[in-house]
């Protein structure tokens, strides 16, 4: 998705009003454009609805570029997506050229929308909302806790029995680490994950485990497992420096060193299933694609 300046069409009104007529907008709908700086006048941000705009108007919007996605399954109120890694869910600024929104508004519209999210290397199955209204009604449900999600992951070394880890997680109070990872503490909110082994691998020492965390915290299995010392395969957050996150974030690996730091050329975590209730209906989604050989290929 590339973010783009459009003109607007002017006739010396209120910054409102020019966009509620250009647009076929609401008053709310066109205060949020300017609370998030996208109009400007002759180059200028417009800060104020009731500004009188004279000259070149200008507004920031997006322009999808769709690529393709996988609809797993769908209906006429939400539909699930097999995201891949490497995508973020939602545009994360103005320098983001591409994301899961350039697929769901191409097929939708804007009023679609994810329901939950996906952390940018996490791949698999995630809810889209059609509507306002489903997007109230599924929110409520991941609020709620009566949508189980299961994980599949690839952890370093072998374990040898399931496990729970019940532990608080919050925002890192470290204010020079990277403000993104999460950490335990006792302050922080309860996140409780359930981990059952599935298969051990001893060429690598690593175990398939699938996950399924009972509350929704961000980076929930991510930091459980590395609290419990068994780190995700190529987790470019947990169990690593400030410079070696930044030297990944930044893109500056070559797949061979980051496959040589991190144990992976991804992070191997993949969303496998969501169940829920919607309108009195069941739903039990399955992911369909080989999420075994997309790990081993990852840490060749």
């Amino acid at each position: 998705m590339a973010y783009i300046k459009i003109k607007l069409s002017n006739n010396g009104k209120k910054a409102f009003q020019v966009l509620m007529e250009n647009l076929k907008i609401s008053i709310n709908e066109a205060q949020k454009l300017i609370d998030k700086k996208r109009l400007f006048c002759d180059g200028i941000l417009v800060e104020e609805k009731n500004e009188i705009l004279n000259g070149l108007v200008e507004l920031i919007v997006y322009e999808n570029n769709p690529k393709g996605v996988e609809i797993v399954f769908e209906n006429e109120d939400f539909a699930i997506l097999e995201k891949e890694s490497g995508i973020l869910s939602h545009p994360n600024g103005r320098h983001c050229k591409y994301s899961l929104s350039d697929e769901i508004w191409h097929l939708w519209g804007k009023e679609a929308c994810v329901a939950h999210r996906l952390d940018k290397e996490t791949s698999g199955l995630i809810l889209v909302a059609k509507n306002k209204k489903a997007q109230i009604d599924l929110k409520a449900l991941f609020e709620k806790k009566l949508v189980q999600k299961e994980y599949l992951t690839l952890a370093h070394g072998k374990i040898e029995e399931n496990f729970i880890v019940d532990k608080a997680i919050n925002l890192t109070k470290n204010y020079d680490d990277i403000k993104t990872r999460m950490q335990i503490c006792k302050e922080g909110k309860q996140a409780i994950t359930e981990f059952e082994i599935l298969e051990y691998f001893p060429k690598i020492n690593a175990t398939l485990l699938l996950c399924k965390p009972l509350t929704g915290r961000q980076h929930q299995i991510r930091v459980h497992l590395h609290y419990k010392n068994h780190t995700i395969l190529g987790d470019p957050l947990y169990g690593l420096s400030k410079e070696q996150i930044e030297s990944i974030l930044d893109e500056k690996l070559t797949p061979k060193e980051r496959l040589k730091l991190t144990g992976a050329l991804r992070l191997c975590l993949h969303s496998y299933r969501l169940k829920f209730q919607y309108k009195n209906q069941n739903f039990n989604i399955n992911s369909k694609i080989n999420i075994k050989e997309i790990f081993n290929n990852s840490i060749k």
